[in-house]
């Protein structure tokens, strides 16, 4: 029998059912990886928590129960408040912050079945390309240990291409599913806003942030969503869609017929040649099992980085006004007096893209700037979601890069945060319109580095966009290809 964490989900379901393994053995594998890991992808690990859980799955198995992810391990992203477990964002402030309940994803796939491995690092406060801003070090990337793993969900997704979680959940921004998932050679799904709770999501941009999933496979990723989505009377932005969904469904759909959308502004003078070479490879693929493409344009996809920027730091401004050292979280050790208090500890506290962005977004909101900055971010949001609302009205799905470059070093822009930013490019623009969008392994490119295909769909399109994902996968191996040493 293969090593279980080479397995899909599917078959670390039937080896579970099969009694081939159980889930206490299962989850002491994937621990014991961790250990072993070099990656730094794990803020928070505590097997106790974990085998309790892998106990629990086996009494339900072995009560008859089954379902999809009764007994199979996954990780969590740090964002995601957790009881039991540290729920740190990436930051100081909330280091040795324990929550007192479950974020609904957490709740949700606990009342799957699922099994926490623990908790993965991040972006400080989901803020970052490349999880280089977290309080707790950098992930290195399982395919090169000098290179970023992306971000903000870089734990996430090193998790499941080191093989030390079969499933990962992580959270988009801007990009924070996807991106990563391109950089370390996984399969990552960000859904239309509002399909998973932000409830016990620590907020950072709350009209952008959304739960997301990551997998080696477009049908791991149906399976995690599965459960994942639903509504929630408890989060004001979650959508009244189907409390289950089968995003699954189509995954055996044929292309033929579909129309794929190329668009011009995704291909021009930033793309590096290696990673413009994957994508042209991979779109020529798609044409091979009968989709028919189109050239379409996004001409307003260049302003999705200053619109983004001014509106994803105006909300962290609000959203992060709430830690200062009164109720929870880091407070400075000396102080004056209460003033003294808030910014001590709120200096101390807080990493310096953190800080970056909490004075960006207090300077737009500011009176005599909110017209000038923020209310125009918001009028080319709308705009952007129009353009992509004319593309799609011919065509099925839109398809390019995700990122114009492959991972680069650690340290390489550290001190160019622009440079950082620009990175974001082509999945900033889904964000900010609410919709859904997935990176696909789609080869390799400078120094054996991955490269991420991305799929981008109408509102409520993930089954669409799984479905043309997987029948990728069945044509390429790109996805099941594993780091030499994992």
């Amino acid at each position: 029998m293969s090593a279980p964490h080479t397995l899909s989900v599917a078959e670390l379901r039937a080896g579970l059912d099969a009694r081939r393994f159980s889930a206490e053995e299962l989850a002491r594998h994937f621990l014991s990886r961790i250990e072993a890991s070099g990656t730094n992808a794990f803020i928070d690990v505590r097997p106790e928590l974990t085998l309790a859980q892998a106990r629990e799955a086996d009494a339900r198995l072995a009560a008859g129960e089954r379902a999809p992810l009764l007994g199979v391990p996954l990780s969590h992203k740090d964002i995601f408040v957790t009881r039991g477990w540290r729920s740190t964002a990436g930051s100081r402030m909330l280091t040795d912050y324990v929550s007192p309940f479950d974020a609904a994803v957490v709740e949700r796939l606990r009342q799957a079945g699922a099994v926490c491995l623990g908790k993965t690092n991040c972006d400080e406060f989901a803020m970052g390309s490349g999880n280089e801003n977290s309080y707790f070090g950098p992930v290195r990337n399982p395919w090169d240990g000098d290179a970023i793993a992306g971000g903000s969900s870089g734990g996430a997704a090193a998790s499941v291409a080191a093989g030390l979680a079969p499933l990962a959940t992580g959270t988009d921004t801007g990009g924070s599913v996807r991106q990563p998932a391109a950089m370390c050679g996984v399969t990552g799904i960000k859904p239309t806003y509002g399909r998973v709770s932000r409830y016990g999501m620590i907020a950072f941009a709350s009209s952008l942030d959304q739960g997301g999933a990551l997998a080696r496979s477009a049908a791991d990723c149906a399976l995690l969503l599965d459960a994942m989505a639903g509504f929630d009377p408890r989060d004001s932005t979650s959508l009244p869609a189907p409390d289950r969904e089968d995003f699954g469904r189509d995954l055996d759909k044929p292309l033929a017929g579909l129309r794929i959308g190329v668009p011009a502004e995704f291909f021009g003078d930033g793309l590096d040649d290696d990673v413009r070479a994957a994508i042209d490879a991979a779109i020529a693929q798609l044409e091979a099992l009968g989709a028919a493409r189109r050239e379409i344009h996004l001409p307003r996809t260049r302003l999705a980085i200053p619109a983004y920027y001014v509106i994803a730091p105006a909300e962290a401004s609000s959203n992060l006004s709430r830690f200062d050292g009164v109720r929870y979280g880091h407070r400075a050790a000396e102080y004056r007096d209460l003033n003294d208090m808030y910014r001590k500890s709120r200096a101390e506290g807080f990493g310096r893209e953190v800080r970056r962005r909490i004075l960006i977004g207090t300077y737009v909101l500011s009176h005599g700037y909110y017209d000038a900055y923020y209310l125009q971010a918001q009028k080319l949001r709308r705009l952007i979601a129009d353009d992509f609302q004319r593309a799609l009205a011919d065509v099925d799905v839109i398809v390019g890069p995700v990122s114009p470059t492959v991972a680069w070093n650690l340290g390489e822009r550290s001190d160019d945060p622009v440079r950082n930013y620009l990175a974001d490019i082509f999945t900033l623009p889904a964000s900010l319109a609410g919709l859904p969008g997935m990176s696909v392994p789609a080869g390799f490119g400078r120094g054996g580095r991955p490269i991420g295909l991305q799929l981008i769909g109408n509102y409520f399109a993930e089954s669409r966009l799984l479905n043309v994902a997987h029948q990728f996968q069945q044509a390429t191996d790109w996805h099941r290809r594993m780091p030499s040493d994992a």
